[in-house]
């Protein structure tokens, strides 16, 4: 009786650390989004993570949310520097959600400030420098 506990338990843990791994690990697909950085927070009530939004229309209609990881420190830093901002996101899409890491399965490696298409004949700040 207790082999076959100790068999059904290393099997739980062994699907779980599968899981985990395969979620981690495989992205289901990466690319580029753009739009105004209109919220970029840390929240969680027990476990804190990166959560922000993007516009990718004039109304507002459609919102990208997204996470970042505790360890992508330059894209933290973008983020907080470009709020309000237009700008470019380099992601990784991955499986699923694992409820440490973020909010969502979008995580955000690389922010890039990019000149908005809706108002083309203004500069943004990175132009002037």
């Amino acid at each position: 009786m207790k082999k076959t506990l100790a068999y059904i338990l290393l099997g739980i843990i062994l699907i779980a650390t599968a899981y985990y791994v395969f979620v981690y690990y495989a992205t289901y697909s990466e690319g580029e989004r753009s739009g105004e950085l209109i919220k970029f927070s840390r929240k969680g009530a027990v476990i804190k993570t990166w959560e922000g939004e993007i516009s990718q229309g004039i109304s507002g209609a459609q919102i990208f949310k997204f996470s970042v990881e505790d360890k992508e420190y330059k894209a933290i830093e973008n983020l907080q520097k470009f709020q309000g901002r237009y700008v470019k996101l380099t992601y990784i899409e991955r499986f699923g959600k694992l409820f440490w890491l973020g909010d969502t399965k979008y995580f955000i490696t690389k922010v890039e400030e990019e000149n908005s298409p809706h108002f083309s004949g203004i500069k943004s700040k990175k132009d002037e420098e």
